[in-house]
């Protein structure tokens, strides 16, 4: 990997209903051996957006980690959505069509795209919702990195074909898709694109797999400031950031954007052994899984 990145971010996400999200929280360091920053500051999904538009804008020399799941799986039955005419062939086709459902939504939202007739089909839903297409046999379907992630016990990756629960992850990953589409074509999205020479980077990450890199037991979550110093300490860093608040979100993100910067001079983490072209333009991949 011969990319040299001068800082590095780490994006906890949040699909959660309304404009201000306390579920968002943004870290960035300047390197390895750094200690991470939280930006102290009230995120919504479209304040994000223009930050990473912003990012794009300076041509900013930075890796950005995104906790969520860029694309939905495919490869298991051939299809995101099997039986549905208009279900897309790549991840940019169904990033265009969750936004083009979702067009009327504010904050980027994406119920529309999850009770629709067709999509509604594949998804767990709450109430009791149950699509008849949804995998009856147990907790959804998943991307060929999230088999791995969980068969490697790399993290305990969830399907985001259920978007029911405390772990569920979907909708946070449909909105997540709609803010990549808006960005297709000013931010490199890896592997989607192929790392650029210059500018922003975006990654899929797993803050689960930083706190497990860290050497964190009984739980991924840090609440309090002497477990963060514990997890930073488990990346050789010994200064840990003061904060108003420890909670989940921003001790992930602080967390995981210093792991981010210390693995992503790893050229097997760019260079998944199982990571095709076809797995590329179709489900994506999560970074820090070799």
């Amino acid at each position: 990997m011969k990319r040299q990145f001068g800082r590095f971010a780490c994006i906890d996400w949040s699909g959660a209903k309304g404009e201000w999200q306390k579920g968002i929280a943004v870290a960035v360091t300047d390197g390895p051996g750094r200690t991470p920053r939280l930006i102290e500051r009230r995120w919504s999904r479209e304040t994000v957006l223009a930050w990473l538009r912003d990012q794009a804008r300076r041509r900013s020399d930075i890796l950005i980690g995104i906790d969520l799941s860029a694309s939905l799986p495919f490869l298991d039955r051939g299809a995101y959505f099997p039986g549905w005419p208009e279900s897309p062939a790549t991840a940019r086709d169904l990033w265009r069509l969750i936004d083009a459902i979702c067009t009327g939504e504010p904050h980027l939202a994406v119920n529309s795209f999850v009770d629709h007739p067709e999509a509604s089909r594949h998804f767990r839903r709450h109430g009791g919702r149950r699509g008849d297409l949804f995998a009856a046999q147990g907790n959804g379907r998943y991307r060929v990195v999230e088999r791995l992630c969980r068969e490697g016990r790399h993290a305990p990756a969830v399907s985001t074909s259920n978007l029911v629960g405390a772990a569920q992850v979907g909708k946070s990953s449909l909105t997540g898709m709609r803010m990549l589409h808006r960005l297709d074509g000013q931010v490199a999205i890896w592997p989607f694109d192929p790392l650029p020479d210059h500018g922003p980077v975006i990654v899929e990450i797993y803050t689960t797999i930083a706190a497990r890199r860290a050497g964190l037991t009984g739980g991924s979550k840090m609440r309090s400031a002497e477990r963060l110093k514990a997890g930073l300490a488990g990346l050789g860093l010994h200064r840990a950031p003061m904060l108003a608040a420890y909670d989940d979100h921003s001790t992930d993100a602080i967390l995981t954007s210093a792991w981010l910067a210390q693995s992503a001079a790893r050229a097997e983490l760019w260079q998944p052994s199982a990571l095709s072209p076809t797995i590329a333009a179709v489900e994506g991949w999560t970074f820090g899984i070799p």
